[in-house]
Formats: structure tokens, C-alpha cells, sequence
């Protein structure tokens, strides 16, 4: 159902510095600037991305245009969906993601992409955890806890840690994310064990619908 309302090393944290803005007035126009962000480069690996630049994009649209709608197709089976809005040149993938409330995802891994988050609609919890240092079964160390808000705009790539999204909310979240270059959807990842620490391969993370039309 659509919901209505409802480091590499060499590459550094967005700084958020303030410059000179794209009027992006449509969620059409941010998809644009994405898309042309990246352009002909392999994805935030590259030293011809900027990845202030895509972040800054992000920050820009104003969530409240509602544009990404026809995007968010939500199911009360399952504890979110993933909607590709846009390929990105083949670069990257941009997906609208709809939260069941009070479900969540697992703790994963990004697949050795990168991931620019927005907050569409509602809230969403990110907690983030290190990385298991040995075979050895424990419990996996919590490093922080945050919650944002719509229109936040959050940052993350495997040598930053682990993380899971949770939706504690009693409406459904919706966020935007874009991953590139897009590893996770052709080559999957890897979910881990709070309590043991455990990893497990998820050989393909598949889509719920493809440029709103459900799969």
C-alpha cells in the first residue's frame, strides 16, 4: 500500500559548511542533482565527488514538497520496504524506504558503499555498534544511540562502524537513502548477532517496487 502521509579513508565525514544552494523546490529536482552529482564518477571513492556537494543536496530539499510519495509503498508484513527511486548512471542507487512502526532493521554492514540518509516523514532511531574484533562470541559494543527527525540528513560508511534504523514510532517512517556506489543490491551484505556478535552473509537485498510499480 502507498503510504499517504506516512571511509575509505581518503574519503572525510560531510562537513556542512555553508554554500551556495541549488534551488531544489521538487523531489524530481533533487533526483536530477544526485544523478548529476555523481555524473560520470565510480561513487564517493572517487576524488571527483564531492560528497559535501550530494549532502548538501540532500539538506536543501524540503521533505514537506511531498514529491517522493508516489515512492512509498509500505507493507505491515514486513519491517520496511526498499523502493528504488533512481539508478543513478549506474553509480549508485537512490531508494525511498518505508518503516513499519516499532520494527526496525537488523545491526548490517554497507557493503563497502557509502550512504547519505533523509528523513522523509516520522523519525527513525540509528544505533551504531564497532565492529567484532575476533571470533570470539560477546556481546556487540553499542558506540551511540541517535534519533532524527524529518528532514535530517545522517552519514555512514563501514569504516564508521555498524549500525541498525528502528522506527519506535506508532506511524509509519519514511527515509531516503542513497548508496553508492550501489554494492549492497548487486552483491548484498552482512546482518550481525547483538548477542554473540555472530556475521551472516545476505547474498541480495532486493526491492519492493521499481520506479513506483510494485515488484
Amino acid at each position: 500500500m502507498a503510504v499517504g502521509l506516512s571511509f575509505h579513508p581518503s574519503v572525510q565525514q560531510p562537513s556542512f559548511e555553508p554554500r551556495p544552494q541549488l534551488k531544489l523546490e521538487q523531489f524530481d529536482d533533487l533526483v536530477v542533482a544526485l544523478k548529476d552529482a555523481l555524473g560520470p564518477s565510480s561513487g564517493l571513492d572517487s576524488s571527483d565527488v564531492d560528497v559535501n556537494a550530494l549532502t548538501r543536496h540532500m539538506r536543501t530539499y524540503d521533505a514537506r514538497e511531498k514529491g517522493w510519495v508516489p515512492y512509498a509503498m509500505a507493507d505491515p508484513d514486513l519491517a520496511y520496504t526498499r523502493n528504488l527511486v533512481d539508478e543513478g548512471n549506474g553509480k549508485s542507487n537512490l531508494l525511498v524506504l518505508v518503516w513499519t512502526p516499532g520494527k526496525g532493521s537488523p545491526i548490517h554492514d554497507h557493503g563497502n558503499a557509502h550512504c547519505i540518509m533523509k528523513i522523509l516523514h516520522g523519525s527513525l532511531t540509528e544505533s551504531r555498534y564497532e565492529f567484532p574484533d575476533s571470533d570470539k562470541e560477546k556481546p556487540m559494543r553499542l558506540t551511540s544511540q541517535r534519533v532524527h527527525e524529518a528532514n535530517a540528513v545522517a552519514y555512514m560508511a563501514d569504516e564508521l562502524g555498524l549500525h541498525k534504523m528502528e522506527n519506535t514510532g506508532d506511524d509509519y517512517a519514511i527515509s531516503l537513502h542513497l548508496y553508492t556506489p550501489p554494492n549492497v543490491a548487486k552483491s548484498g551484505c552482512h546482518t550481525f548477532n547483538p548477542i554473540t556478535g555472530e556475521r551472516s552473509y545476505v547474498p541480495k537485498c532486493g526491492y519492493y517496487s521499481k520506479f513506483t510499480q510494485k515488484i
